[in-house]
């Protein structure tokens, strides 16, 4: 295949937007390859840290770019590219953890309160400061809900307005959720790695 051009003007590569305009005027299904190898692994990246299944989240990943092949005229760029995608990328996970557990997605305070801790902030640096590995053990052990949402923010750096619009809940439930959320993953490493604070 051939390399999209970059505008004459710009020595960048195409925006986002550039090559969404291009595909919709010329119809031309290399800008919209673009867009899968920019985003595809990103997107992989998030279907299997939520579906914990490789193979589910490789068919995810096909079934998530059709979708949104399909809808690509109605993406009407008042957020970014990116954060329409993920939101499509959340919504067909999460429906497909629904379609297999047959139960709700949860959050910490659906299912359990955290003892006296739960009006303590938790800062971004616990989870920042956590090693990867780490990290990734913690959120598999979470509710879908606080995990979903500490990936939204803090992965894919989403606004309040724009979680609380996904969950059709208001930014200061969301806030709340995410400070419940910092909490179990908190007391999730703690009782990890207490014992291990250095090695794993």
């Amino acid at each position: 295949m051939t390399e999209v051009k970059t505008p004459s003007n710009s020595g960048n590569k195409p925006s986002d937007s550039e090559l969404i305009a291009r595909y919709l005027q010329e119809q031309n299904p290399e800008y919209f390859n673009t867009l899968y190898r920019r985003y595809a692994g990103k997107v992989f990246a998030k279907c299997i840290s939520m579906l914990a299944d490789e193979a589910l989240a490789r068919d995810a990943v096909q079934d998530i770019f059709i979708k949104v092949y399909l809808n690509l005229s109605r993406f009407n760029e008042q957020s970014s590219f990116s954060t329409w995608l993920y939101s499509i990328t959340y919504n067909f996970c999460i429906d497909l953890i629904r379609k297999k557990k047959k139960v709700p997605i949860t959050f910490t305070d659906d299912a359990e309160r955290i003892g006296d801790q739960i009006d303590v902030e938790i800062p971004d640096s616990v989870l920042l400061e956590m090693k990867h590995g780490r990290l990734e053990k913690v959120l598999a052990k979470m509710p879908e809900g606080d995990r979903i949402i500490l990936l939204m923010k803090y992965m894919d750096d989403m606004s309040i307005k724009d979680i609380a619009e996904f969950f059709q809940k208001t930014e200061s439930a969301i806030k709340m959720q995410i400070m419940r959320a910092k909490q179990k993953a908190q007391a999730i490493y703690d009782d990890m790695y207490a014992s291990d604070p250095i090695e794993g």
